[in-house]
């Protein structure tokens, strides 16, 4: 399921008005079931933090109808409402940014892998503890993780 550009948008405006910050949007499949999972933060916290269930449902009820409207040629999908959790995936500068500080694990285009506390994010790389710096242009995937 692929949304277009302005459904996108539409999302990011409607989630923004409800006071909570567009995280991410994510089409999956999960054995025979497409989800459209929406993964919102609020705004000063931590990605993670607070987040509850009556947010998640806030959100859920206020966008089912502009998605019965935008969508209704799509396949039968769920939509799933969550914050995007304590080990999530990064994928922009806003997401970086927002994970300084915490553990990270990153993957590169020549499969090189690093794990460690992201320290710094600028135009260009990311400076993990221990002088580690990868070219944000070299990422395949990236991620925050916890240490239990």
């Amino acid at each position: 399921m692929t949304l277009v550009p302005d459904l996108e948008d539409k999302i990011k405006k409607l989630v923004e008005s409800l006071g909570f910050i567009l995280y991410d949007i994510l089409s999956v499949k999960e054995n025979e079931n497409e989800i459209l999972r929406i993964c919102i933060t609020k705004p000063n916290t931590k990605e993670n933090d607070n987040i509850t269930l009556e947010d998640c449902q806030e959100v859920s009820l206020s966008l089912s109808p502009l998605l019965d409207v935008e969508m209704l040629t799509s396949k039968k999908y769920f939509l799933e409402v969550s914050s995007p959790g304590i080990e999530r995936i990064l994928k922009n500068q806003t997401h970086y940014k927002s994970a300084i500080g915490e553990l990270v694990k990153i993957k590169t285009l020549d499969k090189q892998e690093f794990r460690g506390k992201l320290l710094q994010v600028n135009e260009n790389a990311l400076i993990l503890e221990n002088n580690q710096i990868i070219l944000l242009d070299s990422i395949k995937k990236a991620q925050t993780y916890f240490e239990w």
